[in-house]
């Protein structure tokens, strides 16, 4: 509580307030890209732009893996459970996430289908050892969950669980950081780096961001955390010295999590996967490795995923690519909103859309 506390003290984000307005040039524009969505939710929970200088912009990016979950996936999802008798596990902001046929797992479950909102992958494991059917966990992730989700796929594995398939939707930050860097039309001068994937990747995949030219801070997730980070990347862009900054150090080791990283990838291993907005990106996804395939939910239900193009209005493939803000969305507020949404950005927990929606941002 005491820590929190600090965090959060109005005097220091004052201080911090105030040394951002005296060091920024007056002749310059700085742009700083948030890339996870806990961030984006701080940011706007906090009031951060409202401290900052009109010259100083926060942009989001595709860092909420239920957002960025392409719609073949969603639809696979939706595809399953029409014609198959399972019980579904999924994280809780999955569940109102629209499938292409305008209906989400809340409409399922009303339809009598089995279900459940787990708040770890583990839960999955209790719900195998008490039920006869198949249960398949909806295996949504960047590097913070995927070491856990790899423990639930081992741990069956040494209990010869046999009715446990993941459909896994696992996607990983480098690669897709090293696209944001190649987009001549974003003209982004830092990066405030995730804490979360930070604490089990380490700070090393963030280097392609320098060697580009760019800022890079690793930075925590209060106030106090988030005016400090900014008000480092405002000092790197001035003296045009970049490097990364670990400001996180309270949980971010420099390494990361050996351990975690070593779990990971003795389960899974690179693939090739569809990001929503920002199409196929080379090895930014992770797959079962062969020794692990049996419990593969596509092979298991021999399920494939099918390219879904349609034109609903909603534009959250340009906010996850940082292009437009989620006020500039002709459907914001009005034919989108929590109650009834449109794109997954309004109703997972670290959407940029939500955020903007629930703390009133303005554009």
């Amino acid at each position: 509580m005491i820590l929190t506390k600090n965090f959060r003290d109005s005097e220091k984000a004052k201080i911090l307030s105030d040394k951002i307005k005296s060091s920024v040039k007056n002749d310059l524009e700085y742009n700083f890209m948030e890339v996870c969505g806990t961030h984006t939710m701080s940011i706007a929970k906090f009031g951060i732009r409202n401290l900052l200088p009109k010259n100083v912009n926060l942009i989001s990016g595709p860092g909420c893996p239920v957002c960025v979950t392409s719609q073949s996936e969603i639809d696979a999802v939706f595809n399953l459970l029409d014609n198959n008798d399972i019980i579904l596990c999924a994280f809780g902001d999955f569940l109102r996430v629209p499938g292409g046929n305008g209906q989400n797992l809340l409409d399922y479950r009303a339809n009598g289908h089995d279900i459940r909102i787990v708040t770890s992958p583990l839960d999955c494991i209790e719900i195998c050892e008490e039920n006869d059917s198949e249960v398949v966990f909806v295996g949504i992730g960047f590097e913070t969950t995927i070491p856990t989700i790899a423990s639930l796929v081992k741990i069956a594995f040494e209990k010869n669980i046999e009715n446990l398939s993941l459909m896994a939707f696992l996607k990983t930050m480098p690669k897709v950081l090293e696209l944001i860097l190649s987009d001549d039309d974003l003209k982004i001068d830092g990066f405030l780096c995730p804490g979360h994937v930070s604490a089990i990747t380490g700070i090393s995949i963030y280097e392609p961001i320098v060697t580009n030219n760019k800022a890079a801070v690793v930075a925590g997730f209060e106030p106090v955390d988030i005016l400090y980070s900014i008000y480092k990347l405002i000092l790197q862009v001035n003296r045009k010295e970049f490097q990364i900054e670990n400001l996180y150090s309270r949980t971010v080791k420099n390494n990361g999590n050996p351990l975690a990283l070593q779990i990971m990838y003795e389960v899974f291993e690179e693939a090739d996967v569809e990001w929503r907005g920002l199409g196929l990106i080379e090895k930014s996804g992770l797959t079962f490795k062969k020794e692990f395939q049996i419990f593969d939910a596509f092979k298991k239900f021999n399920i494939e995923l099918k390219y879904v193009s349609f034109d609903n209005g909603c534009i959250c493939g340009e906010i996850l690519k940082g292009k437009v803000s989620p006020g500039k969305c002709d459907l914001f507020g009005s034919a989108c909103s929590p109650e009834q949404p449109v794109g997954p950005c309004m109703v997972s927990s670290e959407g940029a859309c939500a955020a903007y929606y629930k703390y009133g941002v303005q554009n």
